[in-house]
């Protein structure tokens, strides 16, 4: 059930908090008085586009929250989300929010997570089912229909498990049709996947060694400078160093001959000079080093050469080129191997096709005979809502291959007056008979519907006296099992309600605002008489009469 509104700065609404009741809930006042809002703060829970009219006067944003009490439905609400990516309910409780402004920022949260206008709207097609003279119904969609029967025929196993083989079957198809696609391929791809993998396996590349290979070309390709620049500086200390040295070593001899203190020059310079004999013995090996020999010199320039090619035609690294050549080896191991794979998934399809038509065939041996007895009921309801002549059935039309719901398709068929051939319900156009055939389709469905919240916008409209009684025995036979809002200008539906609200108009601070109160005892009376057009003695009277033996209700 909805078991809180909030709604801010929406029309005239400036702050309610509307803490609702179970059963069936009306909702009245004089017209203008801003009944509108409720509809309108829930089409905006339910996913409707926000309108930016919509905010009140002199303010800058408007929001509209809603708390669900969830039971039954529960589970099925939590996978919706799941599947979201947003956070499942906490205990039973369902929190969806949208906040939008006049500069613009549209948000929407569900349970405090962000959410789009696509998740709400899926979302809330399992929260509230919203009736009104111009409102699009659940009940005109063949798919929704089709529900209705495979509920009321109690066939939830059943189509549980078609759903489950249906989607198997879908899965198996879309991976037969990915692989044909991919067995289509011509002998000119065929070669050039071969070309491909011969030409990255041959190459052998090993990222360790194409790394020293890189660092080996680097140095030979300035390997004329090296060497030149090593041998300047061998020359160097054999011509001019080494031989100064000789010079420097007598004269520190000399020095220490007259002098033994200084001795420790000569240890110093020998040490020095020890390094640079060293340096020289590593100069000559590096000679050896960088000195390339032509032949290494052109495989080198080859195999880079060769790297730049593959890096060019397959990625920027090792890695990479070795990744697509293992890509392109399945590619072609698995056209090599087509036939086989292609008799393995033509398998798998008429095994999973098979499965579907098996449980195809039990959800039809429960829905054929539920349809006439669904229709039976329905017609018995409109009956009752003052349609005594009408003819009500409801058709299943065989479909060519197996569909998302079944190897049927359904569809309400009605004729409101004698002589009138049955036409589906989707395409009735009087709005007062299609909210009648509503609530008659609601009743038959209320054990069955799993939809916590109906919400009914004047659906009341244009009927009266028997027929109005009637329709609020229906509602309130309703309020039994679902919560019902009822959004009414008939006292006969107000009467039957287990709380009643009253929308008004203040005025002040020149600003008008709308305010929402429950109204119960003598002020529910007096407005039960104002309803009934006067609040003389003669319409409290019947107000009183009309409410007679409902105190218990609430």
């Amino acid at each position: 059930m909805l078991s809180v509104l909030k709604i801010k700065n929406l029309a005239l609404v400036d702050d309610l908090v509307w803490d609702l009741g179970n059963g069936l809930v009306a909702v009245t006042g004089q017209t203008g008085a801003g009944k509108s809002m409720i509809v309108g703060a829930l089409k905006l829970i339910l996913g409707e586009r926000a309108n930016h009219d919509l905010i009140r006067t002199g303010e800058s944003a408007c929001s509209v929250e809603a708390i669900f009490e969830l039971s039954t439905n529960l589970p099925r609400v939590n996978a919706l989300l799941e599947e979201a990516g947003v956070d499942p309910c906490e205990g039973n409780t369902l929190v969806v929010k949208r906040v939008f402004g006049s500069g613009g920022g549209n948000k929407q949260f569900i349970n405090c997570s962000p959410a789009t206008l696509a998740v709400l709207k899926n979302l809330g097609d399992h929260l509230v089912d919203l009736h009104g003279p111009h409102e699009h119904q659940s009940l005109l969609s063949q798919e929704r229909q089709l529900a209705m029967l495979d509920a009321y025929a109690g066939a939830a196993r059943e189509r549980a498990a078609y759903d489950l083989a249906y989607r198997a079957w879908q899965a198996a198809e879309r991976e037969l049709g990915d692989f044909q696609g991919m067995r289509q391929a011509t002998g000119q791809e065929i070669e050039l996947l071969r070309h491909q993998v011969t030409e990255i396996s041959r190459a052998g590349l090993d990222p360790v060694v194409v790394e020293e290979m890189e660092a080996r070309y680097e140095v030979a390709r300035h390997s004329a400078r090296l060497v030149d620049q090593a041998r300047h500086a061998m020359d160097e200390l054999a011509d001019r160093v080494l031989p100064a040295a000789v010079e420097i070593s007598r004269a520190l001899r000399e020095l220490e001959r007259f002098d033994p203190g200084a001795s420790g020059f000569r240890n110093n310079f020998e040490d020095s000079n020890a390094s640079l004999e060293e340096l020289g013995r590593q100069l000559a090996k590096y000679l050896d080093r960088v000195e390339i020999d032509p032949k290494e010199w052109s495989e080198l320039e080859r195999r880079i050469d060769e790297l730049e090619g593959l890096k060019r035609k397959y990625g920027q690294t090792v890695g990479e080129i070795l990744q697509y050549g293992e890509q392109a080896a399945r590619r072609l191991g698995k056209i090599d191997s087509r036939d086989e794979e292609l008799a393995r998934l033509e398998k798998g399809v008429a095994t999973t096709r098979a499965k579907v038509e098996q449980s195809a065939q039990g959800l039809s041996q429960k829905r054929a005979p539920a349809a006439p007895r669904l229709a039976r009921e329905i017609a018995g309801h409109l009956e009752d809502l003052g349609f005594k002549q009408s003819a009500f059935s409801l058709r299943l039309e065989p479909l060519p291959a197996p569909g998302p719901q079944g190897k049927e398709a359904a569809d309400f068929l009605f004729a409101p007056n004698p002589g009138e051939p049955p036409k589906p319900l989707r395409v009735i156009a009087s709005s007062g008979e299609m909210s009648r055939v509503m609530l008659a389709v609601k009743s038959a469905l209320a054990s069955e519907d799993q939809i916590p919240l109906m919400v009914f916008d004047e659906i009341d409209a244009n009927v009266g006296g028997e027929i109005a009684h009637a329709v609020g025995a229906k509602m309130a036979s309703l309020g039994e099992k679902h919560q019902v809002v009822a959004i009414t200008h008939m006292p006969q539906v107000a009467a039957r309600a287990h709380f009643h609200y009253v929308v008004t108009k203040e005025f002040g601070d020149a600003k008008t605002r709308s305010l929402l109160r429950r109204v119960e005892d003598g002020e529910r009376i007096d407005e039960l008489a104002r309803m009934l057009g006067g609040g003389g003695k003669k319409a409290r009277a019947l107000a009183e009469t009309m409410l007679s033996g409902q105190e218990g209700r609430e």
